[in-house]
């Protein structure tokens, strides 16, 4: 259940008792959003405890996952608790592996507080820490009892992290809706202008994005076929967000990701003529990074798919478009294996000429 409504951050107690009731909560929130809003939600829960962690997507670990979880024990929460995760993307899949894993699994409710967060993370029941290895690859799907959104709090949100989670909402246009698409590079220049955050237009891009997402997890909760659409951009754009040591944001690195997988699907054959500029060009709109960035080695970035969950018998699946609002793959299951030479080949295209 997704609701999007605003003002709704004032009211998180009653809402959580209506659609996860508990005896007890814990809020797991990070530095950066407690300093905003943790008060105001403490205050409107009776029986609530509050679990802070480093703002960053370092801590997005297992040590992290061991810290929370060690408190809560200590704490006394038992199975009749229920957890809620207000924040952007970290902090929901951390406190949802919390969750799925605290005493074999109790209740979680997502709150996000950053557009990505709203449009993609919190959605779909993808919960997870990163390794050393990569991203995401020790996890379990757990869905929420409820995602929450309150447009109004991207009032606060830094404009970096809002354009980062611009990146999620091409994304959805590509993979599944061209209409929607092209009403997205419409609104960027209004959305990204002063108020844009929390303008009409915005509501509109979270409802079109969660319609999206939520339509292609209905009918694929577990990956293993249709799902694997929303994988655009992820798996070069994974490798771009580790190799960066994570200075690039998430919603950054899917954009390189995107850039390179759409100029890769041309190269294969796969999507018409011209389905990359116009990737690119929605994501230079968007103001974010369109080209493999001098500080990224192709090689590398290649390497580290490897690692990735999407690699299949030493070979590693993407997710590739056949055009705008339409996705390649449908006789594999929607994922599309690309030997390393070609997916190189596309990487330091981008990387040397990204007009090409």
């Amino acid at each position: 259940m997704v609701t999007i409504e605003s003002g709704l951050v004032n009211d998180l107690g009653a809402r959580a008792s209506r659609v996860a009731p508990a005896h007890r909560y814990a809020i797991i929130t990070d530095s950066n959003v407690a300093a905003l809003y943790g008060e105001q939600a403490r205050a409107s829960f009776g029986l609530v405890s509050v679990f802070t962690i480093p703002a960053g997507e370092k801590y997005k670990s297992r040590e992290t996952w061991a810290r929370v979880t060690d408190e809560m024990l200590t704490a006394g929460f038992g199975r009749d608790s229920a957890i809620i995760a207000i924040g952007g993307g970290v902090v929901g899949d951390l406190a949802g592996f919390v969750a799925a894993t605290y005493m074999r699994g109790i209740p979680f409710v997502q709150v996000p507080t950053t557009l990505l967060a709203m449009i993609d993370a919190s959605i779909g029941g993808k919960t997870g820490v990163d390794t050393p290895a990569g991203k995401n690859l020790v996890g379990a799907f757990h869905q929420p009892a409820a995602v929450l959104i309150d447009p109004t709090v991207l009032a606060t949100l830094p404009p970096r992290e809002l354009r980062a989670g611009l990146a999620e909402a091409i994304k959805h246009g590509v993979i599944a809706d061209a209409g929607y698409f092209d009403r997205t590079v419409e609104a960027l220049p209004g959305l990204l202008a002063p108020g844009g955050s929390t303008s009409p237009a915005m509501r509109s891009l979270i409802e079109g994005s969660v319609a999206i997402k939520e339509s292609v997890v209905a009918r694929d909760e577990r990956e293993h076929g249709l799902r694997k659409i929303l994988n655009f951009g992820h798996t070069l754009g994974h490798a771009a967000e580790a190799s960066s040591g994570y200075a690039l944001l998430h919603g950054e690195a899917i954009a390189i990701g995107m850039a390179v997988e759409s100029r890769l699907a041309e190269r294969l054959g796969l999507a018409e003529a011209g389905t990359a500029d116009r990737v690119r060009m929605a994501l230079a709109l968007a103001t974010l990074p369109c080209q493999v960035p001098s500080s990224l080695d192709p090689e590398r970035l290649v390497a580290l798919t490897k690692t990735d969950k999407k690699a299949r018998r030493e070979r590693v699946e993407y997710a590739l478009p056949h055009a705008i609002g339409r996705m390649a793959g449908g006789s594999s299951d929607w994922g599309i294996a690309v030997d390393d030479a070609d997916a190189l080949a596309a990487a330091r295209i981008m990387a040397v000429d990204p007009n090409r």
